[in-house]
Formats: structure tokens, sequence, C-alpha cells
């Protein structure tokens, strides 16, 4: 059977050449993201740049350690500190005496010390942390920005590789489906020679086995080419560190690809190949053109089964944590079992959707028979949906989604940003301005156990007038009075655990200190940048970075833009202020999304021209019989375009469906959130997406009916 299986591959190589192509590029792709994700993953030991020549470092405590409830027992979990304590003057006098200390300049956060390490650690104790090593490397101001740089590429790599996987089993499950369907006559004539249909289907499986395995060696050599490619792009980028780059990772990420790709290939074949071990020998009898029996009872269970679930999904996650569809994690993996169900019951929808296209209207016969011809060939309407299913649904799904949240919290800052100037930086001067209400705030955080299982941390902002603050600013209050906060309080959000007005939390404070406070009110969720308030007396080593000022009624502006001058601040109108800062999708947000869709257009392209070239290869026989009836070359190939234009159109339709479903839980979930409901659909670039399918799809079909003249 695996000799009959390669004879048929050399002699149908046209007919597997979209799957080999979809297979190499998905493995490709994987291995690419694989080995960009061992380089981030275990990213080489920086060197130490401020404190190079000291042989020890001590830092000062930058931690909060919390004892916490794991199963019967306990453990510490431990969070960055907003505000970490500089290492005490005594201590640094104490550590002069083991050997040469070095300073930054003013800067407290860390000493170098050339002292033996036993010594500075039994001195230092719990008091600071010492490092030595690459690990000095902790105590630069780059190793933040590193590791925040090092998160966003796992989580840009993941995505595209898990996309790409996706995809990739999705266009070669429905290119063999259809290469099924159009090989039953073969299959009957096999039956009708004595082939048993498990013999049909280990020729499938073996056929698919060697494409999954040719593909898969291909794709592995195309993604070592890709890999430095992409890492030099994301480095330019200005996604990636100027130091990331590819190490030796061994063999992992190419033998994670391969087995990938030649699972897919296999698996996306198994129902096909099921099916064509049910064709009956009379098959190879058979003329009609008709499809009868697209729907078995199993693909039906499927669909359906996946349709609920991917409903249930988003009604579950809509009642009990909206929140979470606002996250790119869910909205980038949530419509997948949604397109996998719309794209299983495609031919059950395939006749609905065509009959509401009116083409028998148009003048002369052409219109009629695209019609009649895409409700008669489901499953080559079907094929030809699906790839711009996916296309059209992940794209909505995707950039409408992000759009969408990062237009609704710039709603929310512009609702809550009540003056006329803001003022921005670093140690700012709380100063009183003739003729203007000044109302200053620090960046802070608090840290809230959970359910005793979990340590929190929340983002905060610093009052330092309270009265001030509550004039200037509209928050989200559903309870309470912001205007009761003080130093003996804090406001919360409904996130938190405990949210009830006049009850009391314990908080660790930003540099974390333990504290007692009083919730003064309670604010809705929002997006989830609406975090605790408290007072300048809570915020230990906090330093006011805005002002909030509004001119009274007959005061000058010009005048306070002048005197505001003297905080030593950027000073901006409220308008200038908030296009400059309004929340906006990150490069790595935007990048990722980019690559995401780029995968996708290119496997719907492949899909769409592998597709359609088969399916009219074989249509010789039925367009010679237009030509006899009296049609003209050009009214066939109007027909034949008009047919691919016309699944294209069904995909689109079924794609923007599945698109305004997710895009329509999540402007839901804004609402259970009290945030601005509002819908960005990312119409031009769904209009590219289509646009790019029927200059393939059309011009594919054209080239092959053509060839046929």
């Amino acid at each position: 059977m695996l000799t009959l299986a390669l004879s048929s591959l050399r002699i149908r190589w046209a007919s597997f050449l979209g799957s080999f192509v979809a297979v190499a590029l998905g493995v490709a792709v994987m291995t690419a993201m694989g080995l960009g994700l061992a380089a981030s993953l275990g990213s080489p030991a920086r060197a130490p740049e401020r404190f190079a020549s000291s042989p020890v470092v001590v830092m000062g405590r930058d931690t909060l350690t919390v004892e916490v409830q794991r199963g019967p027992g306990t453990a510490l979990v431990s969070k960055k500190l907003a505000h970490p304590h500089p290492v005490d003057s005594e201590l640094i006098g104490e550590l002069r005496e083991l050997g040469q200390v070095r300073l930054d300049g003013t800067a407290r956060d860390a000493v170098g010390v050339d002292a033996p390490v036993a010594a500075v650690r039994e001195l230092v104790g719990t008091r600071g942390r010492v490092l030595t090593g690459a690990d000095r490397h902790q105590a630069d101001p780059s190793a933040a920005r590193d590791a925040e740089a090092l998160v966003g590429i796992d989580s840009l790599l993941g995505t595209a590789a898990g996309v790409a996987a996706f995809v990739s089993a999705f266009v070669t499950a429905s290119t063999f489906a259809f290469v099924v369907a159009l090989r039953r006559r073969e299959f009957g004539l096999l039956r009708l020679v004595g082939a048993l249909p498990g013999q049909v289907r280990r020729l499938l499986l073996g056929e698919a086995l060697a494409v999954g395995l040719m593909a898969s060696a291909v794709g592995c050599v195309l993604g070592s080419w890709a890999a430095p490619r992409l890492v030099r792009a994301l480095v330019e980028g200005g996604v990636a560190p100027a130091w990331f780059a590819l190490r030796g990772s061994g063999s992992g990420p190419y033998q994670v690809a391969f087995t990938v790709g030649v699972l897919v290939a296999v698996t996306g074949t198994w129902s096909a190949s099921r099916r064509a071990g049910r064709v009956a020998p009379l098959e190879a009898l058979r003329e009609a053109s008709v499809d009868t029996g697209v729907m078995p009872w199993s693909r039906r269970v499927i669909g359906f089964t996946l349709l609920t679930a991917g409903l249930g999904l988003l009604a579950w996650t809509l009642g009990t944590d909206p929140a979470a569809l606002l996250k790119r994690k869910t909205y980038v993996t949530q419509p997948m079992v949604l397109i996998t169900a719309v794209a299983a019951l495609a031919p059950v929808l395939v006749r609905p959707v065509v009959r509401l296209v009116r083409l028998d209207r148009l003048p002369g016969a052409v219109g009629l028979l695209i019609r009649a011809n895409a409700s008669s060939s489901v499953r080559r309407t079907a094929a030809v949906a699906a790839p711009v299913l996916v296309t059209v649904a992940l794209a909505g799904s995707l950039l409408g989604s992000a759009a969408t949240v990062t237009e609704a919290k710039a709603a929310e800052v512009r609702e809550q940003t009540q003056g006329q100037f803001v003022v921005t930086g670093e140690r700012l001067e709380v100063a009183r301005v003739a003729g203007a209400t000044v109302s200053g705030t620090a960046s802070t955080a608090v840290f809230v156990r959970e359910e005793g299982t979990a340590l929190v941390r929340s983002d905060a902002r610093a009052v330092s007038d309270v009265a001030a603050f509550a004039s200037l600013t509209r928050l989200p209050v559903v309870a309470g009075d912001v205007g009761d906060l003080d130093d003996r309080s804090i406001v919360v959000n409904e996130e938190w655990e405990r949210h009830e007005v006049g009850s009391w939390v314990r908080v660790w404070l930003g540099d974390g200190t333990p504290a007692r406070l009083r919730v003064a009110a309670v604010l809705a969720r929002g997006t989830g940048d609406s975090g605790a308030y408290v007072t300048s007396a809570n915020a230990p080593g906090a330093t006011v970075d805005r002002l909030d000022v509004r001119v009274a009624r007959g005061a000058d502006p010009a005048t306070v833009a002048a005197a505001l001058r003297s905080t030593g601040g950027t000073v901006r109108s409220t308008s200038a202020w908030l296009a400059a800062t309004l929340p906006g999708a990150g490069p790595q947000t935007r990048l990722g999304l980019l690559v995401v869709l780029g995968i996708t257009l290119v496997y719907a392209a492949i899909s769409l021209a592998g597709t359609l070239l088969m399916a009219t290869s074989v249509r010789h026989a039925e367009l010679r019989s237009l030509r006899l009836a009296g049609a003209t070359h050009g009214q066939v190939l109007r027909v034949v375009a008009g047919e691919a234009a016309l699944g294209i159109g069904v995909g689109a339709l079924l794609g923007g469906a599945v698109a305004g479903l997710n895009l329509a839980g999540l402007a839901a979930a804004l609402g259970r959130l009290s945030a601005p409901v509002g819908v960005e659909a990312p119409w031009g670039v769904l209009a590219g997406c289509v646009g790019v399918c029927l200059a393939v799809g059309v011009g594919a079909a054209v080239a092959a009916a053509w060839r046929r003249r």
C-alpha cells in the first residue's frame, strides 16, 4: 500500500502541492519561532555595567516576601516592590570596613564592594541582596527593560507558532477533504476491483505521511534560514534588545516542528480517509456533478459540538470573568473554536448563503449558471470559502478586538481627566498657582493577599491633595465617595476580593510596609486601568510625577501655564497630553498581530490557488458542454471567475459573522465592566484581505480554465 501511495503522489503531485506548501510553511514558521523562543528562554548572561569592576554588588531590599497557603502547607511568594529600599548609610559604613565601596553618583539603590563574598553575605543578612558574577547585571537599569522585552518576545513568537499550527492543520484538512471528493470515482474503481475500506484509508494516510515527511523536512530547512532574519527584524524593529541573538539551542526546536508537521498532515487527512473508505464501488460509474451526502452525521455532530462549545465558552466567560475577554491571550485563541465550528458546518451553510446573492437577476444566463453551479457543487464552494473564512475571522477578531480594547482604554482616560493642563515629569513640586486648582499624584502600588493563596500587586496613584483631586477627576465610582479618602483609607475597584465600603483590608504599601486601611470608595473595573488610590502618606518613596490643573473662571490660561513651568515638568494642554499619552497597542502587539495576519493570508492564498486549480482542471467535460451549448469563451471564463468570486464571498460573509460574534461578546464585556462601549472594526484590513483572496482565487480559476480552452 505504501508503494501505491508513492506512485499516486508521483502521478497526482499537483493535487498535493497545496498541502505540501501549507505543511512546509507551517513547519518553517514553527521552526523559526521555536529557535527564537529557545534564544529568549535561555538568554545569555549579561555582563554588569554599573559595577563591572566590583566582585560583589549589594542592592537594597527590593522584594516583598509573604507566606501564602499552598495545599495543606504554606509557601513564600515574592513580588517586586514599587519603591525599593536604598542601601542605608549605616550598612554602607559597615561595608567599608570590609573593603572598598563604589557608589554610582547619588544613587543608593546598589553599591559595589571589593571584599570576600562570604563576609559580605554574613554582614548584609536580610538587609539587602548580595549579587555576584553575572547576577550583578540585575543592578543595571537595563535589566528590567530586558526582562520585559523577553516576555514580549515569548508572547509574540508563541502566538505566531500556535496560529501557524492551527491554520496549517485547517488548510491541510480542507485541501485533503476536497482531493478526496475529486477522487470518488478512483476510490470506487479500487473498491470495484476488491480493495477493502481499510486499504483505501491506508492509501490516503500513506500519501499524507509521505507529504508530511517531505514537507516537514523542507520546512525545517526553511525555518533555519528564516530564524536569523526573524531575530534581526525583531532587533531592528525595537521589539527585542540589541544583544538578542540566536544561540546553539540543539535539535529540540527542529524535532518539535518536524513532529508537529507530520502530525498535522496525518491528522488533517484522517477524517477524509474515513470518508474515502466508505465510497461504494458504484461510485466508479457515477457521472453526476451534484454533490450528495456532503455532511455525514459525524461531521454534523463535531460541528454543532464545537459551535455549542464556542458559544458556551463565550457566554461563560462573559458571565463569570468578563475582564478575561479583554486580554490578548483570550481574543487570540477563543475565535479558533468558532472558526473550526463554522468551517465544519460550511457545507450546510453554503446553499442558504448562496441564495442570498440574487445573481439570477443579472442579464443573460451567466448569473444563473454561477448560482446553480455554486449551489450544486457544495464541496467545491465550501473548499473555496474555508481559507477566506479563517482569514476574515482572524483578522476581524484579532485586529478588531485589539483596536476596541485600546479605544476603550483611551476613552476611559479622556472621561477621567477634567483639567485644562497636565504637567508631567519626575519629582515635580506641587506649588500653589494663582487662579488654578492643582492636584498632584504619584505612581505607586499596593499588595494584598487574596484568599490566603496569592499575593496580588495592584498599581495605584498616591494623592497629595484629596479635595483638589476629587474636583479634577471623574472616576467611575460605584460606591462610596473619593472625597472621603484619608491617610487611613484606600480607594479600590470591584476586582478586589474585599470591596465593600467601610470594610478593612490588610495591604502592603509600595515599599513593603504593612498597613490596615478602610475602603473609602469602590470603582468599576473598567478596562483594568482603574487601580487603587491612597494618600501620599501611604506611598513612602513615591515622588509626584503628574499634576492636573484646572484654571479658575476669569483667570488667564497663559499666565497659569507660565507659572506651572516653575514645577520643572512638561506643561501641556489636556488635549495635547491625551494625544501624546493615550493608551495604544505596543510594538510587540502590533508586530504580533501583523505576523499572525500575514501567516493567515499566505495560507489563504496557497489554499485558494491550489483548490481552484484542482477544481477547474477536472471540469473540462463540463466546460466543453457549455461551449457546445453555445457559450462563448468569454462567457465560460466569466462563469468560472464568478463561481470563484461567489465562493470567496461566502467565506467572507461567514468569517465576518464569526468576527462580529466575537466583537459583540467583547462589547458586552465592556458594558458589564462599566467601561466605554464601542466596536472598532478593521474595515480597511478586511477589505484588503478579501481583495487579495479575490485576486488570487479568480486569477487561479481563470488561468486553469484558459488552459482548458
